[in-house]
């Protein structure tokens, strides 16, 4: 058997699932292992750039998949700038649209479809992996309050600062449900480790696991669930959680005590990055409750994933990704 035959046949098959800025943080350095990596991005996003793009080419918005595209690419850092430049704001045209999302939703009108555009700029990037938008669609994201109200749209939700009791996903046509995209649900099935986050956990997170047979295959996979808890709090969303709250949250949608296992920062955040976050997105440190995380039938596994920067509060992708690949290195030698 050749070389190359045998590193196939050690590598595991791992499915990360989330959205935001926290997603390529972590492929960037999953990348660097033998995995066969596959990513699985939110396509409920409705602001900015994105947002513009969805609604006058009525695609998936694009950001997230290029922000993961970026994140696993072999091409040079130059050319991985220009996919990611964002023209400036004093251009009224262009302002605020970042070159990859063009490129992209120039893809998606060639082909006909966001799977073969995405799998064409996969080869054009030299992706390492597979990205597959969660939905080949757009979808619409919904929130109720524990007031009743329903507020429609992930960019809306966060500003009516009311405690959410439930979130959905819904496609422009309303009478249909939304499904999975093309091989999300095969890739699901086969993984032997899923992981989840970090990201905004109703509006980067659970829009993926509402899609009801997404939701599904995550439920009912034999694989090693991971769930990577955010290191702080956000305005509108999680004020006052606990990494056990972020857990009951995700549990409670889907039925089920799906998470095996949790990672856990327990560095503390240096008290001049709680007060200096520019767009108040962030509030406070994530409280810690392990007892409960246990009542919820999850491993945790604590440590420092902290890295502070540019005045902002993020996971140390690196130290993150050694500790999931340490979890599926015990996982082979359990299973093989």
């Amino acid at each position: 058997m050749s070389e190359n035959m045998k590193s196939k046949r050690r590598q595991k098959s791992m499915v990360v699932i989330g959205g935001g800025t926290g997603l390529p943080v972590i492929l960037k350095h999953l990348k660097q292992y033998n995995v066969d990596l596959t990513a699985i991005v939110t396509v409920a996003d409705d602001g900015g750039s994105s947002g513009v793009i969805r609604d006058y080419v009525n695609i998936i918005p694009p950001g997230d998949i290029r922000n993961c595209m970026n994140a696993l690419s072999d091409l040079p850092d130059l050319y991985k700038e220009i996919f990611q430049y964002r023209f400036d704001s004093s251009d009224d045209f262009f302002s605020g649209h970042a070159i990859g999302n063009l490129v992209i939703a120039a893809l998606a009108e060639m082909k006909g479809n966001i799977f073969d555009a995405v799998r064409l700029l996969s080869i054009m990037m030299q992706v390492k992996g597979k990205i597959y938008a969660a939905a080949e669609e757009p979808l619409t994201l919904y929130a109720q309050f524990e007031d009743g109200e329903i507020v429609k749209g992930e960019s809306q939700i966060a500003k009516h600062r009311k405690k959410i009791e439930r979130v959905a996903v819904k496609p422009l046509d309303e009478t249909r449900e939304a499904k999975a995209s093309r091989d999300v649900i095969r890739s699901i099935r086969e993984a032997d480790i899923i992981v989840i986050g970090p990201g905004s956990l109703y509006t980067s997170i659970l829009p993926n696991l509402m899609i009801s047979d997404l939701g599904k295959a995550v439920v009912e996979s034999e694989a090693e669930v991971v769930y990577i808890c955010n290191i702080m709090t956000q305005l509108g969303e999680t004020e006052n959680f606990s990494d056990a709250d972020h857990v009951k949250v995700l549990h409670k949608h889907l039925n089920h005590k799906f998470i095996n296992t949790v990672l856990v920062n327990t560095e503390e955040v240096p008290e001049e990055y709680l007060d200096q976050q520019a767009d108040e997105e962030y509030l406070f440190q994530v409280r810690h409750d392990f007892q409960a995380l246990r009542d919820e039938n999850c491993r945790v596994i604590s440590a420092d994933f902290l890295n502070v920067k540019e005045g902002g509060v993020y996971h140390d992708g690196e130290k993150v990704a050694s500790e999931i690949m340490n979890l599926t290195s015990s996982m082979r030698v359990n299973h093989s």
